[in-house]
């Protein structure tokens, strides 16, 4: 919410000086950080819902493991098997293996085969584990979506009852308290208290209302409490519901720009060291030596890429997992490498930086009045106003004066908000306290025959400077001194923010207040820069000016006004408490509606490419350790100078071959947490992420080989496999 110094709500949330009522319903389940708190309610759902599952699974859930293991062994078909090249390479040179197993039976052949044969089912089962995660939370969102029973609105006015299913866009509905909203839709008339915990996991009910910014329903939900009327703005089977169970099991999941290049380079690399394989045959042949078919396709097998080549996908699909973990749903992978790309972060004040509710500070005396006399009026003209801001008041004056809410015995009336007043109150025992906007206070103190002081627009000017809200307080016709309503900075936003600049993203705060209170509230938030008394052309204006200088931009937006800005922002997280505009404009959804999600978001995009870089660098450094330890050993007896080279002392080539393969084979397994998990992200500069990857995945990936060849070699040579 927005106000100028003179205290007059502008926005459309509530706020210190709109009637209690409307203040009310308006903040109803909702915290200061803007999700949702339980008060009673629905009882948590959240078992039920996308998050629920999400967090219920371990990472290794017995049912998804057992999915997964059936999942890796369909996936052997060479028509899946094809659209990741490097796999694809190995499932030919595992049926090369066992053809040449079959043709010269041998324990080193048929060894061979089979763990070639368990290299790519475990790189189909870390692919089918990422997968299964996805499933499984959208096997539990389809048992939870029920066929409802809609009461839909004829021309006439009448109602008419219908299966959800046969509601077209354009329908009218009505729903009423216990009815489950049959479809997506607009609120067009009421205001309803509705259970989303099936969508969002939170048990509070949330309020929906005509008209604004919390106009849209989701289908499944279910309404509490009032009537409402809703027009339907989804086709059957397009619901967002439907459109949250493809993105989770990952039916519409595209590869992104990135994968597909990084996929193209793996294609280029085992290119390469197909022909580098290919010539070893006639190289040994010229030196006296024998290489058998098997041996050759065992090396390529360990020198192409294959382990990022397995886990790849399964990198892809973990990320939006956890995306969906933290409740969030991507429209596409390309949305999630975008965030971890973002260099610009456009934040709301209100709910994001701020907690969302004006608090009142402090107590200012004027005209001679100490502040515990001013501490006592307002909290008395504040015992029926229940919004957040004058709750905050009455707490105020409770901690700094230890002054108790009071119970009112004789007669007295209370004074509520108007717009034409601008005032609240109340009178008693022959008492008239008011407080309010200063130019009304002082206009109404002036009309019951005071005088105004000349020290009180110094103060109230003063506090309208810093940033924050002044409301005056009079009793009769004497002006007592000012409250100071702040914008609460939340806490641990400002580190947050440093954070994310020591990643190198520009953090940039957009509010409607004007340019004095932006410039106070920015300051105190640590944000990099503001755009005040914004609008949605300046918003527009404003990505797109970054964009040109070759940034990419985030942003958070729940309104339709917010719609052309989101579409236009490279990373678009839609509230899903906003409108279907709003939802439909982005390429994320909230479903928590939190806006301060968007630093997460960022973070867990962060995650995703650290992880493929990681793995990356890791798998490439596996074949160069690999390439050293397998060519000395087998090229050490004909060309001696190559023992230098053979610093493992493996016990013969054919021992080194076969513990590079199944080394080759478990490397992929002992890496399916991290691909499935993430490489742990820490805010820092893109130098110091560097100089972590190559030191812990570079040089890593370069002496794990040598550690656990020479380690399964002895294994070998002690249960005398050679």
């Amino acid at each position: 919410m927005t106000e100028p110094a003179d205290g007059t709500a502008v926005d459309s949330g509530a706020g210190a000086l709109e009637p209690a009522g409307l203040a009310t319903a308006a903040h109803a389940g909702r915290s200061a950080d803007g999700t949702a708190v339980a008060d009673g309610g629905a009882g948590n759902d959240g078992d039920r819902s996308a998050r629920g599952v999400a967090r219920s699974r371990g990472l290794f859930d017995r049912e998804i493991l057992g999915a997964a293991a059936l999942d890796a062994v369909r996936k052997l078909d060479p028509r899946v098997q094809v659209r990741n090249p490097v796999m694809f390479v190995v499932l030919v040179g595992t049926v090369v293996a066992f053809v040449e197993a079959v043709a010269h039976p041998g324990t080193f052949t048929v060894s061979i085969a089979v763990w070639l044969l368990l290299t790519v089912l475990f790189a189909n089962f870390a692919e089918a584990m990422a997968e299964g995660r996805g499933k499984a939370q959208a096997d539990t969102l389809r048992r939870m979506r029920t066929e409802a029973e809609a009461r839909r609105l004829r021309p006439d006015g009448s109602e008419e009852r219908v299966p959800a299913s046969a509601l077209a866009k354009g329908d009218t509905v009505v729903c009423e308290a216990g009815d489950v909203i049959p479809s997506d839709g607009e609120i067009t008339e009421g205001v309803a208290s509705v259970d989303e915990s099936a969508i969002t996991g939170e048990s509070a009910p949330v309020i929906r209302e005509s008209g604004g910014d919390r106009s849209a329903v989701t289908g499944g939900t279910r309404v509490l409490s009032d009537r409402i009327v809703v027009e339907i703005t989804a086709e059957p089977g397009h619901t967002f519901m439907d459109r949250m169970i493809a993105l989770v099991e990952g039916a519409s999941r595209q590869k992104t720009p990135n994968e597909i290049a990084l996929t193209i380079l793996l294609a280029v690399l085992t290119i390469v060291f197909l022909p580098v394989v290919v010539v070893l045959d006639p190289f040994a042949r010229y030196s006296g030596a024998t290489v058998s078919v098997v041996v050759l396709v065992a090396l390529l097998v360990c020198l192409i890429p294959t382990t990022i080549g397995a886990l790849l996908s399964a990198i892809g699909i973990a990320g939006m997992d956890r995306l969906v973990q933290r409740n969030v749903l991507a429209m596409s992978g390309r949305a999630v490498e975008a965030a971890g790309d973002v260099q610009t972060l456009l934040l709301d004040k209100t709910g994001t930086i701020t907690l969302g509710n004006r608090m009142a500070s402090r107590f200012v005396g004027v005209g001679g009045h100490d502040e515990r006399t001013v501490a006592e009026a307002a909290q008395l003209a504040s015992l029926a106003d229940e919004t957040p801001e004058g709750r905050s008041v009455v707490v105020l004056a409770k901690e700094r004066f230890g002054i108790r809410e009071r119970e009112l015995a004789g007669a007295h009336e209370f004074v509520p908000f108007s717009a034409t007043t601008r005032m609240s109150g109340i009178d008693v025992e022959g008492r008239q306290v008011r407080k309010g906007a200063a130019e009304q206070v002082k206009r109404w103190v002036v009309g019951q025959g005071g005088e105004v002081p000349g020290e009180l627009d110094g103060v109230v000017e003063g506090i309208a400077r810093s940033g924050s809200t002044p409301l005056v307080v009079a009793d009769g016709a004497e002006v007592l001194g000012v409250i100071e309503l702040k914008d609460v900075v939340k806490e641990g936003i400002r580190e947050k923010f440093a954070e994310m600049r020591q990643m190198g993203i520009r953090t940039v705060m957009i509010t409607g207040d004007n340019p004095l209170t932006a410039a106070a509230i920015a300051q105190e938030a640590g944000v990099d820069d503001f755009l005040a008394e914004a609008t949605p052309e300046r918003k527009l204006e404003l990505i797109r000016s970054e964009q040109q200088g070759g940034k990419l931009v985030a942003m958070t937006g729940d309104g339709t006004n917010d719609a052309p800005a989101l579409a236009q922002a490279d990373v678009g997280v839609a509230m899903n408490t906003g409108t279907t505009a709003a939802k439909e404009a982005g390429n994320m959804v909230d479903l928590d509606s939190n806006p301060t999600k968007l630093i997460d978001v960022v973070e867990i995009g962060k995650q995703l490419l650290i992880t493929r870089g990681s793995l990356t660098t890791f798998s490439i450094a596996n074949d160069v350790a690999k390439y050293f330890a397998i060519i000395p050993a087998l090229f050490a007896a004909t060309y001696p100078q190559l023992g230098a080279l053979n610093v493992m002392r493996l016990h013969s080539p054919q021992s080194a071959v076969l513990s590079a393969v199944i080394f080759n084979a478990l490397v992929i397994v002992a890496l399916i947490p991290l691909a499935l998990r993430g490489v742990r992200f820490r805010p820092s500069g893109a130098a110091a992420i560097l100089r972590r990857n190559v030191f812990i995945y570079g040089i890593g990936g370069i002496v794990t080989p040598f550690v656990f060849i020479k380690l399964i070699d002895m294994v070998l040579v002690a249960i005398h496999a050679y």
